[in-house]
């Protein structure tokens, strides 16, 4: 999941008129949503997986804005270095 942020819309195919399926995986590579509406998924049902993620993998990302978030595949340590 952490890889698709910043991505605000659903990826496409077809010049746009396919969307793409996503599938997106907790940090353990378990699925946490598959969606065709990505935007849809950050506005609206993520709020709940970011909740349980945050418990569940305290280490990582979680943002509030994950469609204007930088992606990643780090922790948080790797951000809070300077």
């Amino acid at each position: 999941m952490q890889e698709m942020y910043g991505q605000a819309q659903t990826p496409t195919l077809a010049h746009g008129k396919v969307a793409v399926q996503v599938e997106l995986l907790s940090p353990a590579g378990r699925p946490l949503q598959i969606t065709q509406d990505l935007a849809g998924f950050w506005q609206g049902s993520y709020k709940d997986v970011q909740k349980e993620m945050k418990g569940r993998y305290p280490k990582h990302l979680w943002p509030d804005d994950p469609a204007n978030h930088m992606p990643t595949r780090q922790t948080k340590r790797h951000f809070n270095q300077s």
